[in-house]
């Protein structure tokens, strides 16, 4: 309460010196002719408010002395633009009498004011006292109105240099960042209207939305309030103003809120789970009702002698937290059984994945694509790293395994689906019409699936196919997809070719 109390009286002091006379009716000292040297012109410095001698910290302002006529011993002082703990206050405009003694230039006066609170509470006569120096191109200057009903003191301290007129006037923010896992969509800057926006995931809670942090750039030689960097509240729908000061006191206003939220299905690859024995005995990750990976069908392998590893593992290699998960290809030709494929990628996917098909010989039929999905999906996002195995193999025909120039490639993609077709049965996509079907809506696929030996981020956005669009009403399915050898369905590809992924999200609306 003291606090908005001390803002309060202080916009009280920018509104009384609209009306404030620094000569009044005085003959103050009045020269009489034009022989005071000419102050006009910018000056820029910090100015400190103060109630009843406690002061807050200093604000950096531009006033503006100009000659009121021909005569240099009349000039007006003003603050245009000024703007005081966020609030735009307006403009400030004092006619002041000069004078001047063994080079310095003063200008003084005082006025009793009434002043009425936009509330309708009369203060009273205020009385307020105007007095400043200016020395070789350097301002020193003192406001002062006593608040009697309120047992207040309000003073106000300039201390700024003569501008040269090449300052620059650029006040912008650029690079507006807020680095946490709640921001869903990076903050948009609209510099016509003064804005930047951005959208959270809805599960970020009010105490995690006074915790966040944005960090940005300013113009060149500009200044800005509040800094970067400082946590900002923006929770139950605050907007946080940050008010950039140019060089030459040019003001720009931004308002920066959030203007939405998103849901977002993410995967860590924190938790996993062991399942098997023997040499059936491997780890999944969780959670085991959404995730599926070719580990559940590989780890079948050792049945045929197999012991060359599983194409799915946990590893320490991550980017967030402590694990993440490796895809491999395996080199599968040499076994004999025509349910073992002559290449076994490593692939991740949501939905399920199911054995049965791959006794019939029909190994694309094992992947069940998809899980129920109830948004609409707008990116496919993470980290991976990828090596390409040394031999690339066209395994489509196991009894004619060939060598073909080339170099393997990974594959990270999301499709959404139909789940439902015309005759309202259900639909689930396979290896076999994945990439093909009729009831596919929108898809998001990583372009470029080469090496990458350090984590490289990717965001894919989902693009609806032609004559498709999202509708509420209908029932959909969405797979996320990533193996280790892209064309890993057509059983071709490189042995050792290694995809690792790290938080993997989709975000959706």
């Amino acid at each position: 309460m003291k606090k908005k109390l001390f803002y309060y009286l202080f916009a009280v002091l920018c509104t009384a010196t609209l009306f404030t006379s620094c000569s009044d009716d005085d003959d103050n000292g009045k020269n009489g002719d034009d022989q005071v040297t000419d102050i006009s012109g910018k000056y820029k410095g910090d100015l400190v408010v103060s109630v009843n001698g406690s002061a807050v910290d200093p604000i950096f302002q531009v006033i503006s002395i100009t000659k009121s006529g021909d005569q240099t011993s009349q000039v007006i002082l003003s603050l245009k633009d000024f703007s005081f703990a966020g609030q735009l206050l307006g403009n400030i405009e004092v006619p002041c009498t000069v004078e001047e003694k063994d080079g310095v230039q003063s200008f003084s006066g005082q006025k009793d004011l009434k002043f009425t609170t936009e509330f309708g509470q009369a203060l009273g006569t205020l009385p307020t006292s105007v007095n400043g120096t200016v020395k070789n191109g350097k301002i020193s200057m003192k406001i002062g109105v006593t608040v009697a009903l309120l047992g207040q003191t309000v003073n106000v301290d300039f201390e700024g240099d003569k501008m040269t007129g090449n300052e620059s006037s650029e006040a912008k923010i650029s690079d507006f960042v807020i680095d946490s896992d709640f921001i869903t969509e990076h903050p948009i800057i609209d510099d016509e209207n003064g804005t930047i926006t951005f959208k959270i995931n809805d599960a970020a809670t009010d105490d995690d939305l006074k915790a966040l942090i944005p960090t940005f750039q300013i113009s060149e030689k500009a200044m800005v309030s509040p800094v970067s960097g400082v946590a900002q509240d923006f929770s139950n729908n605050k907007v946080v103003t940050y008010t950039v000061t140019a060089e030459d006191g040019t003001i720009k206003i931004y308002n920066v809120s959030i203007s939405g939220t998103n849901n977002v299905m993410k995967f860590s690859f924190e938790e996993w789970k062991t399942t098997g024995t023997g040499f059936a005995k491997h780890e999944e990750p969780l959670p085991s009702d959404v995730l599926a990976s070719s580990v559940q069908g590989a780890s079948l392998l050792g049945l045929f002698g197999w012991s060359g590893g599983f194409p799915v593992e946990k590893t320490n290699d991550a980017k967030d937290g402590e694990y993440a998960i490796k895809l491999i290809t395996l080199d599968t030709h040499e076994i004999t059984s025509s349910m073992v494929p002559a290449l076994t990628s490593g692939s991740l996917f949501t939905g399920s994945f199911d054995t049965a098909p791959a006794f019939g010989g029909d190994q694309l039929a094992c992947t069940k694509f998809g899980v129920e999905y109830n948004r609409k999906p707008l990116t496919l996002k993470g980290w991976y790293k990828y090596t390409p195995g040394d031999k690339y193999m066209d395994g489509t025909d196991k009894k004619n395994v060939t060598y073909p120039e080339g170099t393997d490639e990974c594959a990270i993609q999301g499709v959404l689906y139909e789940a439902v077709d015309e005759e309202e049965q259900p639909v689930t996509l396979t290896g076999h019409d994945i990439n093909d079907s009729k009831y596919r809506v929108a898809t998001a696929a990583l372009l470029d699936g080469s090496a990458k030996a350090d984590y490289t981020y990717f965001e894919l956005p989902f693009t609806f196919l032609e004559g498709k669009e999202y509708d509420a009403n209908k029932k959909y399915k969405l797979a996320i997809i990533c193996s280790s050898s892209k064309d890993g369905d057509k059983f071709i590809g490189a042995g050792g070719s290694t995809l690792i992924i790290d938080a993997l999200e989709v975000v959706g609306e």
